[in-house]
């Protein structure tokens, strides 16, 4: 059998297929976040440097720079970040352990309700500027009012989101757990504290943004160090640009934090729909 006809036979070989290189795309999705940032330091630093803004009220971005790399050198900036990133662990581990048992208490129990959740309900609405003369008859002026307003001001948001999150735990879930056999503290632990997880970790988000804003409050008490002494000191000297510098360093470090448990909201709640797209 010549060549011709073994091409068209049954033991042809197939032409291969041309070779494409595929050429990643970039995903500009990921930078729309940056974008209007981006122009509002643009537009500032032109109006600073157009004369609009004066430096006495508002430093550019330039010298905001300047000033955080003069800071970073001269290791001031690190040391009041380590003392006030201490002060709100310390503060957010006794706030988040009280408002979850708290919450567990009033959330599990009718009785626990009747005693836990009015007193709560009257602290919370307690303004935290009211509290500071009373924290500082109490604890003195060192470090233990500081730690107790930044643990107070995070107990609310766990408590109140976490007791929400049991109480909205659907019925029919806890019927299915109880034909299947679960006593009650199965039903605390398979059913109903991981129905109320999303609402905690919403709790938490918000427990950390009023732990921050609890530490400002707290380093006006006659702090010696961290990131408000750092502003209070600035402020005496009319430097703007340090002043903006403690205020992005707060700033930031709230906004890491909450990119944290979004983060862990992600893993430990991926078995809920995304329902949102693009």
């Amino acid at each position: 059998m010549s060549d011709t006809h073994a091409i068209g036979g049954r033991g042809a070989v197939a032409p291969a297929a041309p070779l494409r290189l595929s050429v990643p795309r970039l995903d500009l999705s990921r930078f729309r976040r940056l974008l209007s940032p981006l122009v509002i330091v643009l537009l500032w630093q032109a109006a600073s440097m157009a004369g609009l803004i004066a430096p006495r009220t508002l430093a550019a971005p330039s010298t905001i720079i300047a000033a955080t790399w003069e800071l970073l050198l001269s290791g001031e900036l690190p040391h009041h970040l380590l003392v006030s990133l201490g002060r709100v662990a310390t503060g957010m581990g006794i706030g988040v352990t009280t408002g979850a048992a708290l919450a567990l208490v009033a959330g599990l129990s009718r009785r626990g309700e009747d005693v836990v959740d009015a007193p709560m309900q009257m602290l919370r609405t307690l303004p935290f500027l009211a509290l500071v003369p009373l924290f500082i008859l109490w604890f003195g002026i060192g470090e233990t009012p500081k730690i107790a307003l930044v643990a107070l001001g995070s107990a609310f948001p766990i408590y109140l989101n976490l007791f929400a999150g049991i109480r909205g735990v659907d019925p029919k879930l806890a019927e299915a757990g109880r034909v299947f056999g679960l006593d009650r503290k199965g039903l605390v632990r398979h059913v109903i504290l991981p129905g109320a997880l999303p609402s905690s970790l919403v709790g938490l988000r918000y427990a950390l943004g009023s732990a921050w804003l609890s530490l400002v409050i707290a380093e006006q008490i006659n702090a010696t160090a961290g990131i408000g002494f750092l502003i209070n000191d600035a402020r005496d000297f009319l430097r703007t640009d340090v002043i903006v510098v403690g205020l992005l360093v707060y700033a930031l470090l709230g906004l890491g934090a909450d990119a944290l448990v979004r983060a862990f909201e992600r893993r430990a709640l991926a078995w809920r729909p995304n329902l949102i797209k693009g």
